[in-house]
C-alpha cells in the first residue's frame, strides 16, 4: 500500500498557527508503514542526534502586513457554539502508574487533558490556553505578535463551572504532532454545546509545551526526531495507549461530583493530522471506541485487510485524492471501511482548516498558505463541526444526519468522495 510517493506528504506540523503555514513548502516528509506496538519500557526509536530531517516543519511564514503594533487592536475569538448547552471546561492531570513514558521510560506517563462539558453557566471563562504555551507556539512560528496573545483568545467555556445531569457519550480529541489540545477549541466547543462530553488530550513530549503540576514543563521530543515510517507507526500506537488510558480514567467514576456523567456505551475518538491515525488505531484495538474521525492525517497503521465495520469518517484536502501528494493512503484505507463509513474531501483546504490554526491567522490579517482561495477565518472550524458533529449524532446517537447522505447546498466545498 505504501508508495516512495506516499513519503511526500506532511503529517506531522509545526505548532498550532506554524503548522498552517508550514505546508506551503511541500518539503516536509510524511510518515508511512507500520511498526509493533511500543511497550511502556520501549524508547523512541531513531535518536536525535542521528536526525536529517525534522518531523516538524520549520517556519516558512512569509512577512506579514502585520505588526506588533497592529496586532494590539485585534481580537482573537473562537465562534459561537451551534449547540443549545453552556460550556464548561475542566483541566484533568492523568497518571498511569501502569505505564512507562514511552519518551523517557525513567518516568511514569503523564497527560494533560481538557474536558469539555455541558454545564450550569456559573463562574469565568476559561483561559484558552496558558501564557507559557501561547509563548512556545508565537516564538516558534516567529509572528510579529505579542507571544502572550493565545491567552486573549475569546472562548466561551465556563472554568470548572458545575455539569448538567444526564449521561452523555464522550468523544476523545487527539492533535496533530507538536500541536496541543486547544488547537481543537473551536471544535470541542461546538460538540458540548450539542450535548457531548469532549476530552482533550496533549500528548506529553509531542506537543510545542505542554504545561505538567509543579511549574513543570515538557517539551517535544518529538520535533528532534527523524521523520521515518517506524517512528510513525509507533507514536500512533502509543497515542492509542495515551486513548485506552484516558478512557479508563474517564469512564472509571473518579471524576468527581461536579464532573460531567459519561456513558461509556457511546465513545468515539477524534483526531486532526497524526491524531487523525491515532484516532484509526483506537478503532482497531480498543473495542470500547464505537466510532473514529480522521482530520487531513495520513494514516500511520493501515486498517486490516478484513477491514473493520465500525463507522469512520476521513474528512480531508486535496492531498488525499487519488494521484495526489498522499498516494493511495486514503483510497486504499476506505476500501477497507464499511458502508457506514464516509470520506469526504474539500479541495480548498488547507491542513490548518480543520483546526484553529487558520482563523486565529485570519483574524489578524495575514495571508492565508494556500492563496486566497484557501478556506479559513471562521468557515473552515464551522465545516469541520458541522460534519463531524453530523456523523457522531449519527453514530453515537442513532439521529438523523441528512447531511452525511449527499452534497448540500449550505456547505458547497465539500465533496464525497465516498
Amino acid at each position: 500500500m505504501r508508495t516512495p510517493e506516499h513519503l511526500v506528504r506532511s503529517a506531522f506540523v509545526a505548532t498550532a498557527v506554524v503548522a498552517c503555514t508550514a505546508l506551503v513548502a511541500p518539503s516536509a516528509v510524511a510518515l508511512a508503514g507500520a511498526a509493533a506496538r511500543p511497550t511502556s519500557a520501549v524508547a523512541a526509536p531513531a535518536s536525535a542526534a542521528a536526525a536529517t530531517t525534522s518531523l516538524v516543519a520549520p517556519s516558512v511564514l512569509a512577512p506579514s502586513a502585520v505588526t506588533p503594533s497592529d496586532a494590539d487592536d485585534l481580537t482573537l475569538s473562537l465562534p459561537e457554539p451551534t449547540g443549545r448547552y453552556p460550556v464548561g471546561l475542566m483541566p484533568l492531570h492523568l497518571v498511569d502508574e501502569d505505564r512507562a513514558d514511552p519518551w523517557v521510560p525513567t518516568t511514569r506517563r503523564e497527560l494533560m487533558v481538557s474536558l469539555w462539558y455541558p454545564a450550569v453557566p456559573r463562574g469565568e471563562i476559561a483561559p484558552y490556553t496558558s501564557e507559557a504555551v501561547s509563548t512556545a507556539i508565537i516564538e516558534a512560528a516567529r509572528l510579529p505578535v505579542a507571544p502572550d496573545i493565545l491567552t486573549t483568545v475569546e472562548a466561551h467555556a465556563y472554568d470548572r463551572a458545575p455539569a448538567l445531569p444526564g449521561r452523555r457519550p464522550l468523544v476523545v480529541l487527539s492533535p496533530g504532532a507538536s500541536l496541543s489540545r486547544e488547537s481543537l477549541t473551536s471544535l470541542a466547543e461546538d460538540l458540548a454545546s450539542r450535548g457531548y462530553v469532549v476530552a482533550g488530550i496533549d500528548h506529553t513530549y509531542e506537543a510545542r509545551v505542554v504545561e505538567l503540576p509543579g511549574d513543570r514543563v515538557a517539551g517535544c521530543l518529538l520535533c528532534a526526531r527523524e521523520n521515518t515510517a517506524e517512528l510513525g507507526a509507533w507514536v500512533a500506537h502509543g497515542r492509542g495507549a495515551d486513548i485506552s488510558f484516558v478512557l479508563d480514567e474517564l469512564t472509571g467514576g473518579r471524576l468527581g461530583r461536579h464532573a460531567p456523567a459519561i456513558d461509556a456505551r457511546r465513545i468515539a475518538v477524534v483526531g486532526h493530522s497524526l491524531g487523525g491515525a491515532s484516532a484509526a488505531v483506537s478503532v482497531m484495538d480498543d473495542p470500547r471506541v464505537d466510532a473514529g474521525v480522521n482530520l487531513d492525517g495520513t494514516f500511520q497503521v493501515d486498517f486490516p485487510e478484513g477491514g473493520t465495520d465500525r463507522p469512520f469518517l476521513m474528512l480531508g484536502g486535496a492531498a488525499h485524492e487519488p494521484g495526489a501528494s498522499d498516494g493511495t493512503d486514503w483510497p486504499d484505507n476506505f476500501a477497507r471501511l464499511g458502508a457506514t463509513s464516509r470520506w469526504l474531501q474539500v479541495p480548498t483546504a488547507n491542513h490548518g482548516s480543520f483546526t484553529d490554526q487558520l482563523m486565529f491567522l485570519d483574524q489578524l490579517g495575514m495571508p492565508l498558505p494556500g492563496g486566497p482561495g484557501t478556506i479559513g477565518g471562521e468557515r473552515g472550524v464551522r465545516i469541520t463541526s458541522a460534519y463531524v458533529g453530523a456523523f457522531l449524532d449519527r453514530h453515537l446517537r442513532g439521529l438523523d444526519a441528512p447531511l452525511l447522505d449527499g452534497p448540500s447546498p449550505a456547505y458547497p466545498e465539500v465533496e464525497f468522495a465516498g
